[in-house]
């Protein structure tokens, strides 16, 4: 039995384990053109929601201990892609984003650094930036470096998407990474500093019960109430637990204590919310937010060199 239908036949096997199905799969290839295969996954009852999850045709996750992670990460996919936007995510300081053509696994880097790279872009979805002709957006390199390599169970993207995702996200809270309509690919180094080996887990963002409550107020709103149309997203991501250092019980705590202000519903489950329209009346504040955001992201240090003005 070929490696690609033995892949295939894990696949599937894990994504109905976990609530999913695989409507479709494609031969691929990875960045050094080593063949991949893309499968296309979707919540049974809503095949509009979709999502790619790209495996090397070696990748075996047969070990239990593989296993176990894939299954946890579709398990989450299966609640992700419940949210009208599966692909975007909030920022600490306000910058709704998507995330796509991400190419899985990581591959060696070819200018000689011992690191290992996946190329990606995310975009600004604020409902109005999007529908330009050339919204702002950021291709983005994330380097994991070989120390880091290590903590990692493999380089494919069930055991990296999440935390790259969030490193991604923290580099622009830092001001390191700027959205615009065209440019080259913007580094984001992906080391040890985000991971605590002592504590064994990944370390993005201090944050307090006040500084989170406001993330949740302004991702419903984001993430529901302008991109998603009323739609319920997830509060309880465990991808924002880790951004936000913190845990999914205190995420619940502070979408609770939203919901007893009026600012959020809870669905019956508690784990996912739509805005009140008081939460939607709150839409100049948001956008000065992103403004305030984008702002910040912007270098300031060379705008005459970018008006040719520089004596180096």
């Amino acid at each position: 039995m070929g490696t690609q239908a033995v892949l295939a036949g894990q696949v599937e096997t894990a994504a109905k384990a976990a609530g999913l199905a695989v409507i479709s799969s494609e031969v691929g290839q990875d960045f050094s053109g080593n063949p991949t295969t893309r499968f296309m996954l979707a919540v049974p009852a809503n095949n509009s929601k979709k999502q790619v999850l790209e495996l090397s045709d070696k990748f075996d996750f047969s070990r239990a201990d593989l296993l176990a992670e894939v299954g946890v990460y579709l398990a989450e996919a299966a609640k992700r892609l419940k949210n009208p936007r599966q692909d975007c995510y909030l920022t600490l300081h306000g910058l709704p984003l998507s995330f796509e053509k991400f190419t899985w696994p990581f591959h060696a880097s070819t200018s000689g650094a011992d690191t290992f790279l996946v190329h990606g872009e995310v975009r600004l979805e604020d409902g109005e930036s999007s529908l330009l002709h050339a919204p702002l957006h950021a291709k983005v390199a994330a380097s994991m470096t070989v120390t880091f390599a290590e903590i990692v169970k493999a380089p494919e993207q069930p055991f990296a998407e999440g935390f790259i995702y969030n490193a991604v996200r923290k580099t622009m809270d830092q001001g390191q990474l700027e959205l615009v309509k065209s440019g080259n690919r913007q580094p984001v180094p992906v080391t040890t500093r985000f991971y605590s080996p002592w504590k064994k887990r990944f370390s993005f963002n201090d944050t307090t019960e006040g500084q989170r409550q406001e993330y949740l107020a302004a991702k419903v709103f984001w993430l529901s109430g302008v991109l998603g149309g009323g739609e319920p997203v997830w509060v309880l991501d465990p991808r924002d637990a880790q951004y936000l250092n913190t845990t999914v019980e205190e995420l619940k705590k502070n979408a609770m204590a939203l919901a007893g202000e009026g600012v959020v519903r809870l669905a019956a489950d508690t784990e996912y919310a739509t805005p009140t329209e008081a939460l939607m009346g709150h839409r100049a504040q948001y956008a000065a937010e992103v403004q305030a955001a984008l702002a910040f992201i912007k270098p300031t240090f060379n705008e005459e060199m970018r008006g040719g003005h520089t004596n180096m």
